[in-house]
């Protein structure tokens, strides 16, 4: 099955469908594949679509060229007024307004989407560009990629969910040097820190990408979801209210068909053949 999604132009994401992977793709090298706002709202409907949809099974995020994966929220675009210094012009509250309904609205979209989400880092990420990473479910870089919490260096507060985030994969001490010193961190080292899954080859990333999409493409697609829930929400929960969750996502699991076809196959000793439903 094979199908591409409509893109508005000058939303600069390309996207396709092919046999159940969604490819998403920031597509503005000469900008550093820094995200406009059009660009923002465009990949939260995306994952938004995606998560309901029954012809995405798995979502691979990804950017065009070999230098940069993300390098942040493009300030430049028109769209983007940067505050003026101590607030002038604007009424309270306007700028916290405009971070909860444009970056925490895509860094949510990515974090509850439905199928698992795959972050194929090509080049160096830096700023919002790291979050938009590390919301992923599965990190895979190219071993000369680099990571940079570059905020401090601008006087800023890291937003796009950073402080949410790092801790919870690197606890609060390494995040901190990361957003205090804010310097580059190789993906080799972020491997080995746990801040990502993989670093690999640049020659073999697009391969094991695609490698990992096809096993996500091809697996208990309802399953995922619930385990990704769970996984996410474990931290931020009570161990009885973890435990509640995990009964209650057995249940409803039990009542999808990948569910009957995994103890089918089992029965017969053969490979499931699961459809995602």
């Amino acid at each position: 099955m094979r199908t591409v999604w409509d893109v508005v132009e000058d939303d600069q994401i390309r996207c396709t469908v092919s046999d159940g992977v969604l490819r998403l793709t920031i597509d503005r090298p000469e900008r550093g594949n820094a995200i406009s706002p059009p660009q923002r709202d465009s990949l939260t409907a995306h994952f938004q679509r995606a998560s309901g949809d029954p012809a995405v099974r798995v979502v691979v995020l990804t950017a065009t060229g070999d230098r940069h994966f993300c390098t942040g929220g493009d300030l430049r675009h028109s769209g983007a007024t940067p505050p003026e210094p101590g607030g002038a012009g604007r009424a309270v509250g306007e700028i916290a307004r405009l971070i909860a309904d444009g970056m925490h609205r895509l860094m949510s979209a990515v974090l509850d989407c439905d199928k698992p989400v795959i972050a194929a880092v090509n080049g160096t990420a830096a700023g919002i560009g790291v979050h938009l990473a590390l919301c992923c479910d599965l990190v895979l870089a190219a071993d000369d990629a680099t990571f940079i919490e570059v905020f401090a260096r601008r006087g800023l507060v890291a937003d796009g969910a950073g402080a949410y985030l790092l801790p919870r994969l690197i606890g609060g001490h390494r995040t901190k040097e990361l957003m205090f010193l804010a310097e580059p961190l190789e993906a080799t080292r972020a491997a080995e820190m746990g801040l990502i899954n993989r670093a690999v080859p640049r020659a073999e990333l697009d391969g094991v990408v695609h490698e990992w999409a096809r096993r996500l493409a091809d697996g208990p697609t309802v399953a995922y979801a619930l385990m990704k829930s769970l996984v996410n929400r474990s931290l931020s929960q009570s161990r009885e209210a973890a435990f509640r969750e995990e009964a209650l996502a057995i249940e409803v699991n039990s009542r999808s068909s990948d569910f009957a076809e995994g103890l089918r196959a089992f029965a017969d000793r053969r490979p499931p053949a699961f459809t995602g439903r």
